[in-house]
């Protein structure tokens, strides 16, 4: 049996790829000098990797929302903008996995949370899998006090968002159980 491939999605990716290294295209990761795009290819494999274990409804949504998960957040990109290059459905999605400014840290992820269960679950699946790759060695210059509040934050994501995926939530509960915070 021959597997279908989603071509669409596969362009909607290289499309969403290349939309994320001209809006990043300055940004490094963090603590490091490799280009952000690092990060946000660690975010769609690890969601891929979880859709080869357990299938994620609406995948080519949800993938090309892990590659611009942080183009609002950390790039100012518009909603409107997202919604003329990639559809409603991807910018609403981009749109709840960002954090609104103006808030505390843990009002912005609170909010940001309730907003992600309004969307479907493959949303859900990319904020875990970020989670998962923001899960690893604490950058050196954060206070034990950051590093401890991020391990919770994770166990809050981990609390909302786990039932949306089994394999997501197996990973992210082993990575904050690694965590030193």
């Amino acid at each position: 049996m021959t597997k279908h491939i989603d071509y669409a999605s596969q362009e909607a990716w290289i499309k969403a790829w290349r939309f994320a290294a001209v809006a990043h295209a300055q940004q490094k990761f963090p603590g490091t000098e490799m280009p952000y795009l690092v990060h946000l290819g660690m975010v769609g494999m690890e969601l891929l990797a979880a859709h080869a274990q357990e299938p994620i409804d609406g995948i080519g949504v949800a993938m090309t929302c892990a590659i611009l998960h942080d183009a609002m957040e950390d790039q100012e990109v518009a909603h409107a903008t997202l919604v003329a290059e990639f559809g409603p459905a991807v910018a609403d999605g981009v749109a709840a996995l960002s954090k609104a400014p103006g808030l505390s840290k843990a009002d912005a992820m609170a909010d940001s949370l309730a907003r992600i269960v309004q969307q479907p679950k493959g949303i859900w699946c990319v904020k875990l899998a970020d989670r998962i790759c923001n899960l690893e060695a604490p950058p050196h210059y954060w206070p034990p006090e950051k590093v401890s509040a991020y391990g919770k934050e994770a166990c809050l994501i981990l609390d909302t968002l786990g039932a949306a995926h089994g394999y997501l939530a197996q990973r992210l509960a082993a990575k904050i159980a690694a965590y030193p915070g």
